[in-house]
């Protein structure tokens, strides 16, 4: 492993380049700038740069590491992203273009009314919170293995100084910025995979893929239609993939305030489509690393599994110093290219959504509103990353990712039942629908093999979760409307 010196040179240069990037996007400031990029942001770039933010740190550790229990079978929901993202591009892009909103949710406030929009936003200001905080916490996790334990650095300055440098390249240039950083984070984390694929592929001594697949102890079927009951069967994973793509991309500002940069629909439809062609052959890269992983770590005598083994293969020190190098990189580049635009995100839906303040009179940069918001998020996620690492067991961090995926359900119903329906609702009571919804469905996950014959839920709750909103507001509907 690299010496302490070393690391910290690579980083400081790493964010130094993040940082003159910053500078050089962030001339011009303004609202306009900062949540939609001036609206001229190019397709490709924002296409390209939506790989690294799709993909955090979580999935570069844990994709790889799931290949031993779960084979090939989560390409299944992979696959059912391209239909998902072609109903992002073509039914829920016209009307956030049509309607030229900031941030996505302010649809519901045209749809529904004031109560719907809280809770929209609401519920996606919880499961960004919680999402990028955790993505983060592993980062930062394996920052402090490799570097700052041995510099006697403890673990809640290593998070202050993640999220510090995260904040001084976004905070002026917002998206804008990010459709730049984005690129760059996602240039060095495929180049990772690619590497690491090259040098262990050789390692192990193999000619041809083919020769490597069947050489592997590990069957690695991608397909499962033998048990509906399990939820990696197809038609359930497939269509899992589909809805969580709808809901995580399309009803997500995070997602969507990167499209809402590009020139017009077209060109952000253009995007879309050409991100789900290449995502969908990344997460291939990554699940043929893990077998390859799993590999090499049996004939090392390297005992991990899952999040741990990418990490322990990498400090083993076999794989030489350029590896490492481009892992510490990739893994650094990989979390903050989701965590940035979460930021960024966050702070465009509590001034717009939250606060309801859309435009506001020009002041000093630093004493503005979104500033002062920006710092804020910025607390809130170190705050988040500092209890996670308290409570610290891995039940509790499932417990977290269970209640963020659970929030994406009623964002589902209310925008479906407002795209599909033209009835108009009693919004008052919207608060109370969507955390029924949630519970309803928190219930049936515990309960689900007990109550269904043995019929195991997973991603595919987040169907029923926006199923129970979409039915549960045809009882708010307003009587005069019936």
């Amino acid at each position: 492993m690299m010496s302490p010196i070393t690391i910290t040179l690579i980083i400081v240069v790493y964010f130094s380049i993040l940082i003159f990037i910053s500078k050089k996007t962030s001339t011009n400031s303004s609202d306009e700038a900062f949540f939609v990029g001036d609206r001229q942001s190019p397709w490709y770039i924002v296409a390209y740069g939506m790989i690294g933010a799709t993909l955090s740190g979580i999935t570069f550790l844990s994709v790889p590491g799931w290949v031993c229990d779960s084979e090939f079978f989560y390409m299944q929901m992979v696959l059912g992203y391209v239909p998902g993202y072609l109903f992002v591009a073509y039914v829920l892009m016209p009307v956030y273009y049509r309607m030229k909103v900031y941030s996505i949710y302010e649809y519901l406030s045209f749809r529904f009314g004031y109560y719907s929009h809280k809770s929209g936003a609401g519920f996606f200001f919880l499961s960004r919170l919680l999402g990028a905080s955790l993505r983060l916490y592993l980062v930062a996790l394996v920052l402090q293995s490799l570097l700052f334990d041995q510099l006697g650095i403890p673990f809640w300055m290593t998070s202050f100084i993640t999220i510090a440098l995260i904040w001084l390249y976004t905070f002026r240039g917002g998206i804008k910025t990010i459709i730049w950083t984005d690129t760059l984070q996602t240039t060095f984390m495929l180049t990772t995979v690619v590497a690491c694929l090259f040098v262990i592929f050789n390692n192990l001594g193999y000619n041809t893929i083919t020769e490597s697949i069947n050489s592997n102890s590990i069957s690695l079927n991608i397909f499962s239609f033998s048990n509906f009951n399990n939820s990696s069967h197809f038609v359930r994973a497939f269509l899992s993939g589909m809805f969580i793509a709808i809901a995580m991309t399309g009803l997500d500002q995070d997602m969507m305030q990167k499209n809402l940069s590009c020139k017009n629909l077209k060109a952000a439809q253009k995007n879309m489509i050409y991100f789900s062609i290449i995502l969908v052959a990344v997460n291939v890269l990554f699940l043929y690393l893990g077998a390859l992983i799993y590999q090499y770590a049996d004939i090392n005598g390297i005992s991990s599994k899952g999040d741990d083994l990418f990490v322990d293969v990498i400090k083993h020190g076999q794989l030489g110093s350029f590896v490492f190098v481009l892992f510490l990189l990739g893994l650094i580049s990989a979390a903050y290219s989701s965590a940035d635009s979460a930021l960024t995100s966050l702070t465009t839906s509590f001034r717009i959504d939250i606060l309801g303040i859309k435009h506001e009179k020009k002041t000093s940069h630093f004493f503005s509103m979104r500033t002062i918001i920006h710092i804020f998020i910025s607390i809130l996620l170190f705050v988040v990353i500092l209890i996670v690492n308290y409570l610290n067991n891995d039940s509790i961090i499932s417990t977290l990712f269970l209640l963020a995926s659970f929030t994406y359900g009623p964002l589902l119903g209310l925008f479906m039942f407002g795209l599909f329906t033209e009835r108009k609702i009693n919004d008052k009571y919207v608060p109370i629908l969507v955390l029924i919804a949630p519970l309803l469905s928190y219930i049936l996950y515990i309960y689900d093999t007990k109550i269904l014959n043995g019929f195991d839920f997973g991603p595919d709750l987040i169907i029923i979760n926006g199923l129970l909103t979409f039915c549960g507001l045809f009882f708010l509907i307003e009587k005069k409307n019936i």
